[in-house]
């Protein structure tokens, strides 16, 4: 029932996803560790027991601990956070101390002036959003900043020039899948409308693809192409957001309606915001590619961008005719 609650959400892919993770983590633990060594696990350890001690570990690990470093350390991980701090500085260090400075200490800190019996604060992570902070921590904040959907773009392998835009792609730093996330009230990330350009190119633009151009496609791909190639990028996104929002089984209207209730259950209240504030992004990049949809006939596209190098054509678009 609870996962009902965040239908169509990145949320519920990524806890399913998690738990799923756990899970095949869980049965080579049972079957390499736990049941290899009864002596040392007496008791029965169950799935659940194994995904409680996952999210622990999760919810308290400090972000310099993680990977190879990874440890949990008592008392200082019993601190909450607090989202009216937004400095960047860290609040912990991790550095030597004693003799050559072989012990290791952590050191935690405030980033804020405490009275005397205040309870101390810090950031856990500025850049999570309250999808990542429902999955990690267990609570959201009310912040348009936290509000936040990962597209996911992907060069299709029946695409008939792939191998060519997965050569370019990678030469250029990218994948033959991209993922950029898109928050709440900023504009679009870098490079997103460069990779869709890329993804959409075919018919008369395919020449930009050949070998010739390979070190320069990119650089044309920052801006339109044609008016076609830019159609089609508007047209995708578009079609892909409305897809998503037609996921969700309820409305914003509705969800914002929902959380003016008192009687909220504080996981229901998560699911809530987490949806909500997916859909308002969704929203947004619809309506950022629409309205570039209504501005296809302003814009400047590669052909004429050549012409006018070449001095063909004036700034003001006129045909230029040069005497012999």
């Amino acid at each position: 029932e609870e996962l009902l609650e965040i239908q169509g959400t990145q949320l519920l892919s990524t806890t399913m996803g998690v738990k799923e993770y756990v899970q095949s983590e869980f049965d080579n633990v049972e079957a390499e560790i736990i049941n290899a060594n009864k002596d040392l696990f007496p008791g029965t350890i169950t799935f659940d027991d194994f995904l409680w001690a996952f999210g622990v570990l999760r919810s308290r690990v400090f972000p310099e601990l993680r990977g190879d470093k990874l440890a949990l350390i008592p008392f200082a991980d019993l601190i909450n956070h607090n989202g009216d701090i937004t400095s960047k500085e860290s609040c912990w260090e991790i550095k030597g101390k004693g003799f050559l400075g072989r012990d290791t200490v952590f050191s935690l800190r405030t980033p804020t002036e405490v009275k005397s019996g205040e309870q101390i604060y810090v950031q856990y992570d500025l850049d999570k959003s309250n999808a990542e902070l429902a999955l990690d921590y267990g609570f959201t904040e009310a912040n348009s900043s936290r509000d936040s959907y990962t597209l996911t773009l992907e060069i299709s392998e029946s695409d008939p020039f792939y191998e060519d835009k997965l050569d370019i792609a990678e030469l250029n730093g990218m994948g033959e899948t991209a993922y950029f996330d898109v928050v709440l009230g900023e504009s679009l990330p870098p490079q997103m409308i460069t990779y869709l350009r890329l993804l959409c190119l075919g018919g008369t633009d395919a020449f930009l693809l050949e070998a010739l151009f390979r070190n320069k496609v990119w650089e044309h791909l920052e801006l339109p192409v044609s008016r076609d190639n830019e159609e089609s990028i508007c047209q995708v996104i578009q079609n892909a957001c409305k897809s998503a929002l037609a996921a969700y089984h309820t409305t914003i209207e509705e969800d914002e309606e929902l959380l003016e209730r008192e009687d909220l259950q504080s996981r229901q209240q998560i699911a809530i915001e987490v949806r909500v504030g997916e859909k308002k992004v969704l929203e947004q990049i619809n309506d950022i590619f629409k309205e570039r949809e209504q501005e296809l006939d302003d814009l400047e596209y590669y052909q004429e961008r050549r012409l006018k190098d070449l001095g063909f054509i004036g700034d003001n678009g006129d045909i230029i005719f040069w005497e012999s």
